[in-house]
């Protein structure tokens, strides 16, 4: 469904993507796993042409290759973007933020409607009219989740869902992202939480340096206690 050949991306003079490969299925979660400041966020970013990737990266998106087209345009192919910061709209409603991304939503069948995000979470109901500076961190991660799946996409990139969440809410992020499975939605997941994501994760991949070290099924990286001791232990 979505393949990465070859990626390179720099801050500055700093190399910090240097030849990445990887693929992510249909209807799978893709984990990309790693220490801070290995390369995920800016994998995500450099994808959705945030970072822009130099001219050896490629990314092929079903029969469409995406690399250095502008965000907008990646975006209304099908691949939505929950970034780690969140990025909601802090002046406008819940409800706002919501409908600015059915703006160009993919037309779907039984897709994401204002009432299904609503069922799933709630909460974002009874707030609807409230300010995105006025949620609390969780709640704007469910936003950020929820305006993602109301543009109906065929691939989510997730960075750092749980980051800065209580247990509970983590756990609530964790049975969305299996929601979002069930309904056959492939999902690019960063993220630290390592309990969480060989719940929910196919395939993994782990990031060292630039690079990718490790390539696995969820067995494979249960198996691997040293290489997870290596580039995943704090």
């Amino acid at each position: 469904m979505f393949q990465v050949d070859d990626l390179h991306a720099f801050y500055g003079l700093s190399h910090v993507l240097q030849g990445i490969s990887f693929k992510v299925s249909e209807g799978e979660v893709a984990c990309l796993l790693g220490r801070n400041g290995t390369g995920k966020s800016t994998t995500l970013k450099s994808i959705m042409s945030i970072t822009p990737p130099t001219k050896k990266g490629r990314f092929k998106y079903r029969e469409s290759d995406i690399a250095r087209m502008s965000p907008e345009s990646i975006a209304r192919l099908g691949i939505a973007y929950v970034p780690e910061e969140r990025r909601i709209f802090p002046e406008l409603t819940v409800l706002e933020n919501l409908k600015i991304a059915q703006f160009y939503a993919m037309q779907k069948e039984n897709g994401w409607s204002l009432g299904r995000v609503y069922e799933l979470f709630p909460i974002l109901d009874k707030r609807s009219q409230s300010l995105g500076s006025q949620l609390s961190g969780g709640e704007q991660q469910m936003l950020a989740i929820a305006r993602a799946l109301v543009a109906n996409p065929d691939l989510i990139l997730m960075d750092e869902p749980s980051e800065g969440l209580a247990p509970l809410l983590v756990e609530k992020v964790s049975d969305t992202i299996k929601e979002i499975k069930s309904n056959r939605i492939s999902v690019l997941l960063v993220e630290q939480n390592f309990d969480m994501t060989v719940e929910l994760g196919d395939t993994f991949y782990i990031l060292n340096k630039g690079l990718i070290v490790f390539e696995g099924s969820q067995e494979e990286i249960l198996r691997q206690e040293e290489v997870r001791k290596q580039y995943l232990s704090v």
